[in-house]
């Protein structure tokens, strides 16, 4: 960012008016919610037109609140859309195992299985089948740390709607409608994706944490 341009400046006004029109929104940490970890994943398939890699993300959220959330261009270009989404299975597991322990150390252990939820049902059946096959082989190391989470009973797969995935809000650039679908009165990320020189530029603003009774 050291030679802004116009469209820099035009994404930074939308954020601002964004902060505007939603002064009451935020990031509502409840006092009176359960304590249960779970967990969104997904990714954009071939988002950067020059490099041809696909964006992993996830949000966390213990009981109803968001507590962490991440967007992250993946390190190796992904042979197809169940790929990639596999991709950020393993990286919001990376997230889950470090939250699972820090709320472990807390004195707050997870009894139950961490749901982690994915809409696509193909990187799930990957998840779940002890075989490898010509689709996986090259994406073997990422199969074996999501396979065995899921067998230690570390964390379960669960399918959710397209229309219902949260983590689309850190890593697809969504219209207006599907945006206000997805946040919840109590809480809101304000993301945008730009497109510059042929890739996606990701302009986050993060309102501050509001802490009380829902």
């Amino acid at each position: 960012m050291q030679k802004p341009r116009v469209d820099h400046w035009e994404a930074a006004l939308r954020g601002v008016c964004y902060l505007k029109g939603s002064p009451g929104r935020g990031v509502l940490l409840s006092s009176d919610s359960d304590l249960t970890l779970t967990a969104y994943c997904d990714s954009d398939f071939l988002t950067c037109s020059t490099t041809r890699r696909s964006l992993s993300g996830y949000v966390m959220f213990l009981g109803g609140s968001p507590i962490s959330w991440k967007t992250k261009k993946q390190d190796v270009v992904s042979h197809s859309s169940a790929e990639a989404e596999y991709r950020s299975m393993r990286n919001a597991l990376n997230k889950v195992r470090c939250l699972k322990q820090l709320y472990e150390d807390l004195g707050y252990p997870q009894h139950q299985l961490i749901k982690l939820y994915c809409d696509s049902q193909a990187a799930i059946h990957i998840s779940s089948n002890p075989l490898f096959h010509e689709r996986t082989k090259h994406i073997e190391r990422d199969f074996h740390a999501v396979r065995d989470a899921v067998q230690d009973e570390i964390l379960t797969m669960v399918h959710v709607n397209t229309h219902d995935q949260l983590a689309d809000l850190p890593t697809k650039a969504l219209g207006c409608i599907p945006f206000e679908g997805l946040c919840h009165p109590s809480w809101a990320f304000v993301i945008f994706m730009l497109k510059l020189d042929g890739e996606y530029w990701k302009i986050s603003i993060y309102l501050s944490y509001k802490i009380g009774n829902q």
